[in-house]
């Protein structure tokens, strides 16, 4: 792997708390707006800047994007936003509820993203690419970074070890109750040389971030006739962490309707293709198992797996998905189709009873969550998960650390 330091813009120590925001891609429009309300310094103003737009405002126009420049202009303007002193990488460490997970914080090179060195496990959604694309080129910045993981070694480790001996840049507790700690790091020769050792990295979260940066650098290197591969447009921001540290929770789904189905006979097509068996644990205790929240009731649902090889069409949401989703709901296509929803695992399983019983949904199924270690056999086998296989907890902070592209 390729990487090095960077000058990044960053906060004021003692402004850094109200600047963080989660990634825009955690929270609606509505959730962005109550995390910021009474908070002008709030990072979601240039990551989510629809949130100072009248509500009906389209997403994709062209004042929402226009408005992502004003406001981080005028962060770095009101100081919220300052160059730091020099070139630098930074640890990042996110306890909560007694796990810890430790990163570091640098610059990938895009040709370890087209090569394959990043490795990939999900299909970008084209429009969703083609915004971020455009707020990085409006910004000429990546305002967030692309969550990596990797299979950790020794001596990243020892390296690790010995930055966290120093005063942290950042200490603060988040709202939610996740503690985040930076340490700044002037001398990334040492973390250079480790990370040369590293053979893949694998992308957790941030898949559109990744493509977009990717794509911008194609389109700055197009337009530079004095191109060299080392400009900071080849180079975007990433945090890399080891895959033992992580903590995975399920990607849980919803359906809306049940097409032209009773619940009674949807029940009884699913027993045609999964035991069912009446009362079961909300939250499944290992993988072959789905439990299905309907008409007030949980059901399990579990199936004969031996003998699956196939890294994808193994995973319990390839099996939801293609015994009952598809050949008994209609819903072929769960990236684009509106009768289903996904639900992150940190809203919990009272979250899916919620929505069965208030008929915002018909069904629900609670998942085990996917490894870490199936993600790396999905993305070395080159191979593509199902949308929303995976949420990774805690999250990220946005805002304490920007790359610009410009220098």
């Amino acid at each position: 792997m390729k990487i090095k330091s960077f000058i990044a813009l960053r906060p004021p120590t003692d402004v850094a708390e109200r600047v963080a925001a989660p990634p825009y891609d955690v929270v609606d429009a509505r959730e962005a707006r109550e995390f910021a309300a009474g908070n002008p310094d709030c990072f979601l103003h240039v990551t989510r800047s629809e949130i100072d737009l009248p509500e009906d405002m389209d997403p994709y126009s062209e004042e929402v994007y226009r408005k992502a420049s004003e406001n981080f202009e005028a962060f770095k303007q009101k100081g919220n936003l300052i160059k730091a002193p020099g070139k630098a990488v930074y640890l990042y460490r996110l306890e909560t509820e007694g796990h810890v997970q430790t990163g570091l914080i640098t610059v990938c090179h895009v040709d370890d993203y087209d090569n394959d060195i990043i490795r990939k496990h999900e299909k970008t959604r084209q429009k969703t690419e083609d915004d971020r694309t455009r707020h990085v080129l409006t910004l000429n910045a990546n305002t967030g970074p692309v969550f990596l993981t990797y299979r950790g070694n020794t001596d990243i480790e020892r390296l690790g070890r010995e930055a966290m001996k120093n005063e942290p840049l950042y200490d603060f507790k988040a709202k939610e109750g996740v503690r985040h700690t930076i340490w700044e790091i002037e001398d990334a020769d040492p973390w250079i040389n480790a990370f040369a050792g590293v053979p893949a990295a694998y992308v957790a979260d941030g898949h559109h971030r990744a493509a977009s940066a990717a794509r911008v650098a194609r389109l700055r290197r197009d337009s530079n006739p004095d191109h060299t591969g080392e400009e900071n447009y080849n180079w975007f921001l990433s945090v890399l962490f080891p895959a033992q540290q992580l903590r995975v929770l399920p990607y849980n789904r919803c359906v809306k309707d049940l097409g032209n189905l009773s619940i009674k006979d949807f029940i009884e097509r699913a027993g045609e293709r999964f035991v069912i068996k009446e009362g079961a644990d909300p939250e499944p205790d290992a993988p072959g198992h789905i439990s299905m929240y309907i008409d007030g009731k949980w059901y399990g649902l579990e199936w004969d797996d031996s003998g699956s090889s196939d890294p994808v069409s193994s995973l319990d949401v390839s099996i939801l998905q293609d015994n009952l989703l598809d050949p008994v709901l209609g819903i072929r296509d769960p990236r684009n189709d509106a009768r289903i929803e996904f639900v992150g695992g940190v809203r919990g399983v009272e979250e899916l009873t919620a929505r069965v019983d208030s008929g915002k949904a018909a069904a629900a199924f609670s998942m085990h969550p996917v490894t870490v270690d199936q993600l790396m056999a999905v993305s070395d086998a080159g191979l593509i998960m199902p949308p929303k296989s995976t949420w990774f907890e805690p999250k990220l902070r946005s805002g304490l650390l920007v790359h610009p592209l410009d220098g």
